[in-house]
C-alpha cells in the first residue's frame, strides 16, 4: 500500500546545496542580501570624529518590524501511541501578510498577525550591544507535495499500514504549521560600524554585524489524522543565527534598520495534540530572514554635569 520506487533524482545531497537552491527561489531576498554587503564594504571609509554618538555606551534602542522568511527542506519525524513514521524532504514556506491589508500591519489588536520582529539593544560599550528579540516568522509546510514516507500506522481507518515509499501531503492527512509564530526568542551580541554622520547630528548611517542564540517557543497547529489539533505555546527546541545589516538614526532618536539573517533552528520536542494525547514530532532546518524595522533610541542613563564652584 502507497509503496513506490524512491526516484534518486529527488534526493537533496549535503545543506549546502538545499541552501543553494532555496535562495535561486527567492528573488527578492537574494537582491537585499546584495544591497547590505555592498553598503558594509564601504565601512573601511567610516569617520567617528563627532561629538555626538547615537552607540554610546548606555544608550537604548527599541525596533519593531516585519519580516520574510525562507527555509530549507527537513526531515520531520512523528511518534504518537498508534504511529511512527518519517516524511523526508519537506518543503515549506512562510506566510506574508498581504501589503493590500495594511491595517493588519497597523491596527493595534492585529500587531502579531503579520510576520513580525521585536528587538531591544542596550549599548554595554560605545558601539557594541546586546539585544533580545523575537523574530515572530511563519512556517507551513507546503500542502499537495509528495514527499518519501517510511514507517507505519497502526490506528484504524484509511492511513493504517506500514510505508516506505512516496506520500502525497493531503489535508486529510496531514497540515503541518508554525504559523502562531516560530518565535525565535533571541539574545544576539550586535557590532556597529558608522560611516556616515553629518555635521548637525540629523542624520547617522551605519552597518551592523551580529551573532545570536535563542528558544524557540511556537504555537503548533497539527492536523494529524483524525486527532484534536494541539494549541499550546511551549518550548521546542533551540536556534543560533549571524546577521548583517544597515541602521539609520534621524535626528538623534528616531531609527530605521534593515537586516538579513542566517540561521540554524533544531526542534526536538514539537507537541501535535491537544493535552493528554502522546504525539510529538521533531525535525531541523536552516533559514534565511530579511526584516525591516522602525523605532527610537535614547540614552537610559544620563551623567550629571559637576556643578562649578561659585
Amino acid at each position: 500500500m502507497f509503496e513506490k520506487k524512491l526516484r534518486a533524482g529527488e534526493l537533496w545531497i549535503g545543506t549546502g546545496e538545499s541552501l543553494g537552491i532555496m535562495m535561486k527561489q527567492n528573488h527578492r531576498l537574494k537582491i537585499f542580501k546584495t544591497i547590505v554587503i555592498l553598503f558594509i564594504t564601504v565601512t573601511s571609509f567610516c569617520q567617528d570624529n563627532f561629538s555626538y554618538n547615537d552607540k554610546k555606551k548606555g544608550q537604548l534602542a527599541i525596533s519593531w518590524g516585519w519580516n520574510r522568511g525562507a527555509y530549507t527542506k527537513s526531515d520531520i519525524s512523528f511518534k504518537g501511541n498508534d504511529y511512527d513514521f518519517k516524511l523526508y524532504h519537506v518543503k515549506a514556506h512562510d506566510v506574508p501578510t498581504s501589503m493590500g491589508s495594511l491595517y493588519k500591519y497597523l491596527k493595534v489588536d492585529m500587531l502579531t498577525l503579520p510576520q513580525t520582529n521585536l528587538r531591544v539593544s542596550y549599548f554595554i560599550k560605545d558601539n557594541l550591544a546586546i539585544s533580545f528579540g523575537d523574530d515572530h516568522m511563519k512556517y507551513v509546510m507546503t500542502q499537495d507535495q509528495t514527499v518519501r514516507m517510511k514507517g507505519n500506522i497502526t490506528r484504524s481507518g484509511n492511513y493504517e499500514g506500514t510505508y516506505d515509499g512516496d506520500m502525497k501531503m493531503t489535508t486529510d492527512f496531514l497540515s503541518f504549521e508554525h504559523t502562531d509564530g516560530l518565535n525565535y526568542l533571541n539574545f544576539e551580541l550586535e557590532k556597529y560600524f558608522t560611516w556616515y554622520h553629518s555635521k548637525s547630528d540629523w542624520c547617522i548611517i551605519s552597518s551592523m554585524a551580529g551573532v545570536g542564540a535563542g528558544v524557540l517557543f511556537p504555537k503548533t497547529n497539527v492536523k494529524l489524522l483524525d486527532y484534536a489539533r494541539n494549541d499550546r505555546f511551549h518550548i521546542s527546541g533551540f536556534g543560533t543565527s549571524v546577521k548583517i545589516g544597515i541602521q539609520g538614526t534621524f535626528f538623534k532618536h528616531f531609527i530605521v534598520r534593515a537586516e538579513d539573517k542566517y540561521g540554524y533552528i533544531n526542534m526536538p520536542n514539537i507537541i501535535l495534540h491537544k493535552k493528554g494525547i502522546a504525539g510529538r514530532a521533531k525535525q531541523q532546518f536552516f533559514f534565511t530572514e530579511a526584516y525591516f524595522t522602525a523605532g527610537v533610541s535614547f540614552t537610559l542613563c544620563h551623567k550629571r554635569k559637576p556643578k562649578k564652584n561659585q
